[in-house]
């Protein structure tokens, strides 16, 4: 086998060695409940509130804003529920608003909402070919009615940014003052200041496994005391919002995959960028090769890519043989001739979509690494292109 080439970072990164040292005090011995009231348990309930401080300083929130969950899947599903429960102890009628180019931790849970209740809606905003979300159609969308709207930061599959401060206005408005938004931040935490991109939003959503953090570990920050009824009422931990006995060492490690990111956000964006260019440019130079969202404001970290005529499970088991790490952004299912919702929503021809790739980076990543992904994937598409 090759040496590997990880180019999955929007699936997972590779865990930072500074968070697995800041968990590491809280994974053996005596990790108290952090409710009690001795000593190991202060301890345990002072580190959540450290931790807690971070988080809401990454978002620009308080810390009382911030709860723990067991990931940006839970968070989302939080957000989504939470709110629309409360929502419809004061309202006949209770709507969702998602964009089409959602990720399935929100799509799924608004279609589980409306699918046990029947005085819930779930309606979709269709987005443009770059997988933008159209604000004048989210404009005549808007109803009293309307709950919450929910438009990711950046995509997972394509990388492309979404206008939430747009977003927010149109959520804002006379007919519906009291529509709250929210935003699946997980895709842009690593290479956005969510503290201004998301400052206008009143519930964002983090996870720590994109960031070099543990997985099962991630926070909704619920901002402006928003009306949010617990999934799990437990014995009334996080204020009440999320019942249950917080994971110590997974706060941790996502507080220390954060104040991280942070500290490296523009070195990393600069380096990134820069690789993104030069992989970008050497792809789009091979045949059947078209660059996705070519028009659309991208994070830095990820190429999405579809080819024409070559299969991406194909594509896929080929570069995986090559020591290439790499994802098709569950674009094709293998068998299944489904497509991504994603490029669906964007109008990508079926054929074309079947033949798409996602590689992502970070901060890690070289430039050799780069230059030896080039020279491993050009080869592989001629190879498939020729029958070979």
């Amino acid at each position: 086998m090759s040496e590997l080439l990880y180019f999955d970072h929007a699936a997972s990164a590779p865990r930072r060695d500074e968070v697995t040292e800041a968990m590491a005090p809280w994974q053996h011995g005596v990790v108290a409940n952090p409710s009690g009231a001795h000593r190991p348990a202060r301890e345990a309930r002072r580190a959540i509130e450290e931790a807690r401080d971070v988080v809401a300083d990454f978002v620009g929130a308080k810390p009382a804003e911030v709860i723990f969950t067991a990931g940006g899947t839970e968070s989302c599903q939080l957000a989504l529920e939470g709110v629309v429960k409360a929502h419809r102890r004061t309202h006949e009628f209770s709507e969702i608003i998602l964009s089409r180019v959602e990720h399935h931790a929100v799509i799924d849970a608004a279609t589980m909402l409306a699918r046990d209740y029947d005085d819930v809606q779930l309606r979709y905003l269709e987005v443009d070919h770059d997988g933008v979300v159209d604000l004048d159609a989210l404009r005549e969308m808007i109803s009293p009615s309307t709950a919450i709207v929910s438009v990711m930061t950046a995509n997972n599959e394509t990388g492309v940014r979404q206008p939430l401060d747009g977003v927010n206005m149109m959520a804002k408005t006379t007919l519906a003052t009291d529509a709250l938004t929210h935003t699946d931040a997980v895709a842009g935490a690593p290479w956005l200041n969510l503290a201004v991109v998301t400052a206008s939003i009143d519930l964002v959503s983090l996870c720590a496994h994109k960031l070099g953090g543990p997985v099962n570990a991630g926070a909704l920050i619920a901002r402006n005391d928003v009306a949010l009824e617990a999934m799990m009422p437990g014995g009334g931990q996080e204020r009440g919002r999320r019942g249950g006995t917080v994971d110590v060492a997974a706060a941790v490690g996502l507080a220390k995959a954060l104040e991280l990111t942070k500290a490296d956000l523009a070195r990393n964006v600069e380096h990134v960028l820069d690789l993104q260019l030069k992989l970008t440019s050497a792809l789009s130079f091979l045949p059947g090769c078209a660059v996705s969202a070519p028009g659309a404001v991208k994070v830095p970290g990820t190429v999405h890519v579809t080819f024409e005529g070559v299969a991406s499970d194909e594509l896929l088991f080929l570069l995986d043989q090559e020591g290439v790490a790499a994802s098709a952004a569950a674009s094709c299912s293998s068998g299944a001739g489904e497509i991504s919702h994603v490029l669906s929503a964007m109008g990508v021809a079926h054929e074309r979509a079947k033949g798409s790739l996602r590689l992502s980076m970070g901060a890690e990543t070289t430039e050799v690494e780069v230059e030896r992904l080039i020279e491993i994937v050009a080869r592989t598409v001629y190879r498939l292109r020729d029958g070979g």
